[in-house]
């Protein structure tokens, strides 16, 4: 018995040191990769480039954690997120596209969308929002609108994150343990959990009917977020013929002395308490 329970704990205490390993590991290979989107921020905005990213997937797939390594090092006025809401009465009385076409990059800028204009062949379609017709008439016109995209000198990256049912079903659990997840739970990803079959036609047809040669998909396997990251974020660069741009370093000079007649204002001022550690 002891032996057993021994045994038990020292593989625990492996595991616990190979997760250690690999989690180091990880942590450097995106510091590498920031450090890229930092050298191609900088080419973005010399350049004029133009850029958007469709994230897409399965709900828990970890499109979210993905968007947040790509932009947590980078600026936001360089590197824009687009996480669109459900339409108000005005927007669904407008083209469909139209709301998507408003968000789209002018000079040095990337676009990332969470979440996109494919929502109409995804949810809209599973869940009843928009008719079948008008979902596969959308994906009959969705690759014209991207070869406009492209011709008019975007780049166009589209990345579908997938994971696995048992996954999925992990993660959803863990949200609804979890108080700070809590909120990542939504009426919808309870429906895209009972309903997977139903989306896995919808997404079937959508990456076959969307998938083409100037606006390709490249589906990211997710069930290990580390490695999707990495490997995601690797052929986001790639992708992107730029080169690096000198950084001028600036002079600082120095920094003017007190003035002799200055006075401390001595006025009541609100100080935040210190209650760190």
């Amino acid at each position: 018995m002891n032996k057993a329970h021994d045994a038990d704990h020292a593989e625990e205490a492996d595991s616990r040191e190979s997760k250690k390993k690999k989690t180091k590991k990880y942590e450097k290979e995106i510091g590498k990769l920031q450090v890229e989107l930092a050298h191609l921020q900088a080419w973005v905005k010399s350049s004029g480039a133009r850029i958007v990213i469709i994230f897409e997937g399965r709900d828990a797939a970890g499109k979210g954690g993905m968007i947040k390594r790509i932009t947590e090092r980078v600026s936001p006025r360089v590197f824009r997120v687009v996480a669109l809401p459900a339409p108000n009465d005005r927007e669904k009385s407008q083209i469909y596209m139209q709301r998507y076409i408003a968000h789209l990059p002018a000079a040095g800028e990337v676009v990332i969308f969470d979440r996109s204009w494919y929502n109409r062949p995804g949810v809209d379609r599973v869940m009843g929002f928009c008719p079948e017709k008008k979902a596969r008439r959308f994906l009959e016109l969705a690759p014209r609108f991207e070869a406009a995209i492209v011709e008019s000198g975007i780049v166009l990256l589209k990345y579908f994150l997938t994971v696995s049912e048992e996954e999925q079903e992990r993660r959803f659990r863990r949200r609804i343990d979890d108080p700070v997840r809590q909120w990542k739970l939504s009426p919808m990803d309870l429906e895209s959990y009972r309903r997977w079959w139903d989306y896995t036609r919808a997404y079937d047809e959508m990456i076959r009917m969307t998938d083409t040669e100037h606006a390709p998909w490249w589906i990211v396997p997710s069930d290990d977020k580390m490695r999707a990251r990495i490997n995601c974020i690797s052929h986001f660069l790639k992708s992107i013929p730029y080169e690096r741009i000198k950084f001028d370093k600036p002079d600082l000079g120095k920094r003017q002395k007190r003035p002799s007649d200055y006075i401390e204002d001595e006025s009541l001022r609100h100080v935040v308490p210190d209650l760190a550690w």
